[in-house]
């Protein structure tokens, strides 16, 4: 079992730096009830204010059930204002049906996170962080027990480490000497079966994802010039796109923009992303998994996309901190597994990442 204290403390020291006075929203499903009220606990003991947001399990289902015309097209005024207002934003992702939307027309969600844009741009401004605590959903889907789940859990966590600020910390210096070597690149080539792809990353910024934002992280990541992207890539590691399951992923770009595409499961809901907006149809972020504590897909993006040996890549949104310019109410990850014959080169130099970062943490 996950001790909820020390997963909070973690979550307001390392990732939050929850300060006194500091205003922290905590948005959650009601399954995460253990770490929700340590958290409580834990940002009231640093002096701050904890405004917690709670959801029970059928909210997303009843949304777009009884969603009106409104609801599609616009968003709620007071979810920008309340988020202007505070210091600190968190998501504890704790499902208890992994793929409720599955029957919901991928259109509807399509049209819904076009009008919530201005939202997640508020949003991202914050000083934010998501996260998960592990229910029967999330351990069925990656096919374990439970217990065997949670101890898998804490080991991406480091929360099974004496110290876990401190493994945190270790993974970062390592990190930090890959973003080293990847600043200096021009080009980034994707190798594997059904994949080569070559991304124009010259003159961008790589940011070392050391937990800071996603708890657990282990990852480096830029926006690739929006125009240089071009080849073929295969997503052979299933991704769960809002609520729905889209599998073997096939890309094709040209000039940087998807012109051919197909999923071999989910593919409606694969062209009703791509048809959001202008961004959805670009790469916002390469991201490089170093997290050796990820030594499986489990079927949460927020976990798989750390996997040591594997690349990722998001349709959309890019972040601007990378020098990234592209625009979209998307950005949804994609991951491609390299630890099977696949490669990572710079400019034509093969990137070893386990050895750039020392093996992980």
């Amino acid at each position: 079992m996950i001790d909820p204290d020390a997963f909070a403390a973690l979550l307001c020291d390392w990732c939050l730096e929850v300060r006194p006075g500091h205003q922290v929203m905590v948005v959650a499903g009601t399954l995460a009830e253990p770490l929700v009220l340590a958290l409580h606990r834990a940002i009231l003991n640093r002096d701050a204010w904890p405004l917690l947001r709670l959801s029970p399990p059928g909210v997303l289902e009843d949304f777009y059930a009884h969603a009106r015309e409104r609801h599609l097209t616009d968003h709620a005024p007071l979810a920008v204002s309340e988020l202007q207002g505070i210091d600190g934003w968190l998501r504890v992702d704790a499902p208890s049906n992994t793929r409720a939307l599955t029957g919901v027309e991928p259109t509807q969600v399509a049209r819904a996170a076009r009008a919530t844009a201005p939202v997640l741009e508020a949003r991202m401004s914050l000083r934010w962080c998501a996260t998960l605590w592990p229910t029967a959903a999330l351990a069925q889907e990656a096919a374990m027990s439970l217990a065997e789940y949670e101890r898998f859990v804490a080991g991406t966590l480091f929360l099974d480490r004496p110290d876990p600020v401190a493994a945190w910390k270790e993974l970062s210096r390592g990190q930090a000497r890959l973003v080293e070597r990847l600043a200096r690149a021009e080009e980034i080539r994707i190798e594997a079966e059904g994949t080569d792809l070559r991304l124009g990353v010259v003159g961008r910024t790589w940011i070392n994802s050391d937990g800071r934002k996603n708890m657990p992280s282990g990852e480096v990541f830029t926006g690739p010039h929006e125009d240089s992207v071009t080849g073929t890539v295969r997503f052979t590691v299933p991704s769960n796109h809002r609520g729905a399951q889209v599998e073997d992923v096939e890309l094709r770009f040209q000039d940087g923009e998807v012109v051919d595409a197909r999923a071999a499961r989910g593919d409606a809901r694969l062209q009703a992303a791509l048809a959001t907006d202008a961004g959805a149809r670009r790469l916002g972020e390469l991201g490089i998994g170093t997290n050796i504590g990820v030594d499986r897909a489990t079927g949460s993006t927020l976990l798989d996309e750390k996997m040591a040996g594997t690349v990722h890549l998001a349709l959309g949104r890019s972040y601007p901190e990378t020098g990234g310019v592209n625009r979209s109410a998307v950005h949804w990850d994609l991951i491609c597994d390299l630890r099977d014959g696949g490669r990572l080169s710079a400019d034509g130099q093969v990137i070893d990442v386990p050895t750039m970062v020392g093996g992980g943490a």
